[in-house]
């Protein structure tokens, strides 16, 4: 599979809200789940010659541990004490955190800044894809708590916004 049809892969299970999808040929099995990790998982292929004698057995290697459950993005939830009422708006996505469009453009928000539903706050990018991280509401960003250009996991809290 070459890096192309992986990507164009992956920007499919985005712009489609797939959560998983299992690719399986007989070079590769590929597994993707949106919020988790990536398994690639390659089957050589291996000509044995005839032998005269069987071939020494050689143990098989343990399967890998199964994986934990994924969890839908929690994209925001109740903030904690800190800030009370207040949203928190997590990374849907692992990736890079950009405040602004461009290098050189004002970030999209500041703190004290008034936001509206859908407004967007925020670029994560993830395999060179620019992520728009949208505000699921209106009111007044209260902390934002990355530093742009850091990484940022998956549920990662992003911004505290006081809902109006």
């Amino acid at each position: 599979m070459t890096p192309k049809e992986l990507k164009q892969i992956l920007q499919a299970l985005v712009e489609h809200g797939v959560n998983e999808l299992t690719l399986e040929t007989p070079d590769y099995k590929l597994t993707v789940r949106r919020g988790g990790e990536v398994q690639v998982v390659s089957v050589p292929q291996v000509q044995v010659p005839m032998l005269a004698a069987p071939p020494p057995e050689v143990p098989a290697p343990t399967p890998p541990a199964p994986a934990a459950p994924v969890e839908k993005p929690q994209v925001q939830t109740e903030a904690p004490d800190d800030c009370p009422g207040c949203v928190e708006v997590r990374a849907p996505i692992v990736g890079t955190f950009y405040r602004a469009p461009a290098p050189d453009a004002p970030p999209y928000v500041k703190e004290g800044d008034r936001v509206e539903k859908g407004q967007v706050l925020c670029i994560i990018e993830a395999m060179k894809l620019m992520n728009e991280i949208e505000s699921e509401v209106s009111g007044i960003v209260k902390k934002i708590l990355v530093e742009n250009g850091e990484p940022v996991e998956y549920g990662q809290p992003l911004f505290l916004i006081q809902p109006v």
